[in-house]
């Protein structure tokens, strides 16, 4: 027997508008239930993954232990632009001179997410 995950649940303090930030990120829609001041809301990946934003009182406090790894479409440095023109921060610098390693970001409440090389830029340097 094994599980399968179902979905990533993110503690947030604006579910809507923390599920709207990562709509753009990933280009899929929220659930069409949703609305601006739900305490839950969902944005179903392609994969059939959920990114499940909830709601909570409290705000974040300390760096994440778990955390999305993003690989774009398009070149590392250009979805890091584009992320950055969404809404997120820049939070560290993991590029190498010859074009590996990763950037950090956040999202709008301060939870980190990686940018990695693209599959592309990936296979140029293989």
């Amino acid at each position: 027997m094994v599980s399968v995950v179902q979905n990533v649940a993110i503690d947030c303090s604006d579910a809507y508008g923390l599920a709207r930030f990562w709509s753009g990120v990933t280009g899929r829609d929220l659930h069409p239930e949703d609305r601006p001041g739900d305490p839950e809301a969902q944005v179903a990946l392609a994969d059939g993954l959920v990114l499940h934003f909830n709601q909570v009182p409290e705000p974040k406090q300390v760096k994440n232990r778990v955390h999305l790894c993003l690989r774009p479409d398009t070149s590392r440095d250009q979805e890091v632009d584009r992320l950055l023109g969404l809404g997120a921060t820049f939070v560290a610098d993991h590029r190498n001179p010859d074009g590996s390693g990763w950037a950090v970001l956040a999202d709008p409440e301060g939870n980190e997410f990686c940018v990695l090389r693209s599959a592309a830029e990936r296979a140029a340097t293989s």
